[in-house]
């Protein structure tokens, strides 16, 4: 269950980027709608990121050597 939680943020974070790029790409005022995708890709990674810290610590995941 944690590892399809990772997968579907990690879905969400590509979905924002594909929003930020096609409100990049498309001509007009969409500086606002890109800068909200970004903001909330940005948001979503941190979050990823605690998340498989906490995940790592409490054993629901396990890191691999090198």
């Amino acid at each position: 269950m944690f590892k399809i939680a990772i997968v579907l943020i990690l879905l969400f974070i590509i979905y924002s980027l594909g929003v930020a790029l096609f409100a990049f790409a498309k001509k007009g005022d969409n500086s606002d709608k890109m800068v909200k995708a970004l903001t909330f890709r940005i948001a979503l990674s941190i979050g990823l990121l605690i998340f498989m810290m906490l995940g790592a610590q409490f054993g629901l995941i396990s890191p691999h050597g090198i």
